[in-house]
């Protein structure tokens, strides 16, 4: 059995280059998520898929129905982690630290962060779950943070693949297992 992973095509919209607040970084995150893509060529490495999964966001659903020719199964449990910032403050910040301080905050629980690690493995989790009931080759299209988890989880349940820190945009990671 063979599953792969593809992160959606480039988003279009840049980083903010300025400081900015904790409503300002509310806003662009509001943005990148409406804002358009750059589609490529995906290389499926001669892999043939018999069902996709994607997340329900619209740049993840475009880049699934340009990797895959069927019927692709869409789910929420594949969103992106939202960022919530901290401290809401009109002191302005590089956007970097927003995000350092929010990943912090999100690994010690903080209970500015709406959603828990537990919770976000846990989705990951009936997704895979579903997967392999399934038993086929299945191409899932998602979002670089929750690829990352995906990942260590494919590693839990006995799956071989390669290693990536920030998985690229458009690139299929193929992880694979005997059954």
């Amino acid at each position: 059995m063979k599953i792969g992973l593809l992160r959606h095509f480039k988003v279009s919209l840049g980083y903010p280059k300025k400081l900015v607040t904790s409503q300002e970084l509310l806003i662009w995150q509001q943005e990148y998520n409406e804002s358009r893509i750059e589609e490529v060529d995906i290389d499926h490495q001669g892999q043939k898929w018999t069902k996709c999964y994607s997340s329900d966001l619209e740049r993840a659903k475009i880049t699934a129905s340009r990797a895959f020719e069927g019927n692709i199964i869409l789910f929420e449990d594949l969103r992106e982690m939202s960022l919530y910032p901290v401290m809401h403050t009109e002191m302005r910040l590089p956007l970097w630290l927003h995000v350092t301080l929010i990943r912090l905050a999100w690994f010690l629980g903080h209970k500015s962060q709406k959603e828990s690690k537990k919770e976000v493995i846990s989705r990951i989790n009936r997704v895979l779950d579903e997967a392999l009931v399934q038993g086929e080759d299945i191409l899932i299209v998602g979002h670089g943070g929750i690829m990352m988890f995906m990942r260590k989880e494919l590693l839990k349940r006995g799956f071989s693949g390669p290693k990536f820190n920030r998985p690229e945009n458009a690139k299929v990671y193929i992880f694979e297992k005997d059954i």
